[in-house]
């Protein structure tokens, strides 16, 4: 499957704020932001103009960059969320991005980057309920198991992860010492800290 290869932290640059690409070395002073907080390129610290048409492509790219995804896949996660009935487009885009194991795994803590946690997954090192799933898209519903295949070679890596993190997604339950996980309910736009305005995004794709 096609994805990005190139430099991890020019697109934090290029959004202007860490979207933590990079697990542990965003969190230190490394951190490109911290050294270059202008745009890459050599027009990066001109002026541009903010059209509404430009705050709505970042605000696009921003979301598609943070939960590591290729454009044609982000666009099929906006036509689902389109056609249900029930909820907001914005609020029901956001929420299946959210499902996504390889953003659970990293939610629990199991992965210090979400490339780390799809990395993780697609090896086939994470169980749901007892069966191994190795598609970084399967989405996960509430009173879902996740848990770490036993006898892992990754054990140790996932350990040094949880040592990472801080906190849990109030909608996620996070077992460290058992290195298993399980989903409460389905997460609330106030339960979900992404760094985006879900309604310019849906603005962009309606035109």
């Amino acid at each position: 499957m096609a994805r990005y290869r190139g430099p991890a932290c020019k697109l934090c640059r290029r959004e202007g704020m860490k979207l933590f690409l990079k697990g542990e070395r965003c969190l230190t002073e490394k951190c490109a932001i911290e050294r270059r907080s202008y745009p890459p390129g050599e027009h990066g610290r001109g002026r541009i103009k903010q059209s509404e048409y430009l705050l709505q492509l970042r605000e696009k790219q921003k979301a598609r960059r943070y939960y590591g995804l290729l454009e044609k896949q982000f666009r099929t996660y906006y036509e689902k969320a389109a056609k249900q009935r029930a909820g907001v487009t914005g609020d029901n885009l956001l929420r299946m991005l959210e499902s996504r194991i390889d953003n659970v795994v990293y939610r629990l803590g199991f992965a210090a980057s979400r490339a780390q946690a799809r990395q993780l997954v697609r090896h086939g090192h994470f169980l749901v309920n007892g069966r191994r799933v190795n598609i970084p898209s399967y989405q996960v519903r509430p009173n879902d198991v996740i848990s770490l295949k036993q006898g892992s070679p990754a054990e140790q890596v996932v350990r040094d992860a949880t040592d990472l993190t801080a906190s849990v997604a109030p909608w996620l339950q996070a077992d460290h010492d058992g290195l298993t996980g399980k989903i409460l309910k389905w997460p609330e736009r106030a339960e979900i800290d992404t760094p985006v305005q879900e309604s310019l995004i849906v603005e962009l794709y309606s035109k």
